[in-house]
C-alpha cells in the first residue's frame, strides 16, 4: 500500500510559477511509475507528466505543457515534484499525484494510487 499527499497548490497570476510536491509513504519500493494528472471543472482528468521510477527515470510531458512544466523526484525525500512555469489560465485545475504500484504477489498486477489533489488557480 502507498499513501500520496500533494501540496504546493495555490493562486497565481498568468506567467507565474508554482511547484507541486507529492510526498509518498508506505511500500514505495514497489512503485514503478509516477505521474501528475489534472482535472479542470467540467472536464475529464488528463495526464500532465509521468516518470518511470523503476529504472532509467524516463520522463514524458504532454504537449500542452511542454517547455513550461517539468517533473522530477527527490529519491532521498520520497517526493515527486511538478515545476510549473509560465502558467496560463487554462492550467487552472485540481492536480493529482498518481502512482502505479506492482502488487508483490502472483499474478503481479498493477494497482493505482491517487492523492487527494491540490487546487491550482491561474487568474489575473
Amino acid at each position: 500500500q502507498v499513501q500520496l499527499v500533494e501540496s504546493g497548490g495555490g493562486s497565481v497570476q498568468p506567467g507565474g510559477s508554482l511547484r507541486l510536491s507529492c510526498a509518498t509513504s508506505g511500500d514505495i519500493v514497489f512503485i514503478h511509475e509516477m505521474a501528475w494528472y489534472r482535472q479542470a471543472p467540467g472536464k475529464d482528468r488528463e495526464l500532465v507528466a509521468s516518470m518511470n521510477t523503476a529504472g532509467a527515470s524516463a520522463v514524458r510531458v504532454v504537449d500542452s505543457v511542454k517547455g513550461r512544466f517539468s517533473i522530477s523526484r527527490d529519491v532521498a525525500k520520497n517526493t515527486l515534484y511538478l515545476q510549473m512555469d509560465s502558467l496560463r489560465p487554462e492550467d487552472t485545475a485540481v492536480y493529482f499525484c498518481n502512482a502505479q504500484w506492482l502488487i508483490p504477489s502472483p499474478p503481479y498486477q498493477t494497482r493505482e494510487f491517487w492523492g487527494q489533489g491540490t487546487q491550482v488557480t491561474v487568474s489575473s
